[in-house]
């Protein structure tokens, strides 16, 4: 397992490269989704190409106050982890082999994409991202770089990064990974005690009921291009004192509008009940967005979105999200 083990960016280069190579950057304690990383990585680059993982805790993308020095470090296990999962090399470089003149001077700037959500709550962190991130790329020259789809601004912020700066590698996303409740994987899970990792699934719970609410009036609405006088008949209706059925009727003619407001009143529904839960889910935020730049969506949006929650339960942080897509026939 120590030959899977590098430390220095000299034995990186001297590493022989075969095929295409493939990349996985993570901060370590890794659990089922970084496997689900690893072994996508692994059927990418095919059984001649390569897998490199990379274990380091970034110190540039901590806050005053955050978990830099609780942050879980789990070398052995993540080694075990790494070679199961079809990695070739390991690369877990102390912080001076990273940053050898201490925090670096010149950084990447996130820009006003890196200043929402994630960003508005952790001022700074996705310049310390993008800055590792543009770091590593160069030290690992790998053709494929794979990237959880449940971290989706700091996603959509390398795709900018690596289309902005013509990096040469192509970005993969891979889907969240969950556990049979629904609770999204992280790292930060451990820290939950049983009570709180209940509260906890309401963020999970939230995106569900968002989902869902979407569906739902996706369906009223393919009834409505069906029944384009349903606003006619629901009056009718009412007049002949079929009540349920007008009701229907109106819901039927009124089902393409306000998409995105009906997702986040779905949502926003579950994440008040938890709020009154012991202990009780503290909510960040919710937001439905657009994936180009995380601008929040309007109520005509159509095309592709993320609703994405972030929330604290009890010191811990965390963040969840589901993609979704608004048309005429979602």
């Amino acid at each position: 397992m120590t030959d899977l083990l590098l430390h220095t960016a000299r034995e990186l280069y001297e590493l022989p490269r075969t095929g295409r190579r493939a990349v996985v950057m993570t901060m370590g304690a890794l659990h089922e989704g970084h496997a689900t990383l690893i072994r996508t990585a692994r059927e990418q680059a095919g059984p001649e190409g390569q897998v490199v993982v990379t274990v380091f805790v970034n110190p540039l993308q901590f806050g005053a106050g955050e978990d830099l020095d609780r942050y879980p470090r789990t070398l052995d296990a993540d080694l075990a982890i790494a070679e199961e999962a079809g990695a070739d090399a390991v690369f877990a470089p102390a912080v001076d082999e990273v940053y050898p003149g201490g925090d670096p001077q010149v950084r990447i700037t996130a820009g006003p994409m890196g200043e929402r959500l994630e960003g508005a709550t952790r001022p700074g962190h996705f310049d310390g991202m993008l800055t590792v991130v543009a770091k590593l790329l160069h030290l690992t020259r790998p053709d494929l770089a794979l990237f959880g789809q449940k971290d989706a601004q700091q996603l959509a912020l390398i795709r900018r990064m690596v289309t902005d700066l013509n990096f040469p590698v192509e970005v993969v996303g891979v889907p969240t990974v969950r556990e049979e409740d629904g609770l999204a994987l992280s790292s930060r899970n451990r820290y939950l005690s049983p009570a709180e990792r209940h509260t906890a699934l309401a963020l999970s719970r939230a995106l569900f009921a968002g989902r869902d609410r979407l569906a739902a009036q996706a369906a009223l609405r393919a009834r409505a291009e069906a029944s384009p006088a349903s606003d006619e008949r629901a009056t009718a209706l009412a007049r002949l004192g079929e009540i349920r059925a007008s009701a229907d009727a109106h819901a039927v003619s009124a089902a393409g509008a306000g998409l995105p407001d009906a997702v986040r009143a779905a949502a926003l529904h579950v994440l008040d009940e938890a709020g009154r839960h012991e202990p009780p889910i503290v909510l960040d935020y919710l937001a439905l967005v657009d994936p180009l730049d995380f601008t929040e969506t309007g109520p005509d949006f159509t095309g592709q979105a993320v609703l994405a929650v972030a929330a604290k339960v009890g010191s811990t942080r965390l963040i969840d999200n589901i993609p979704l897509e608004f048309g005429a026939h979602s």
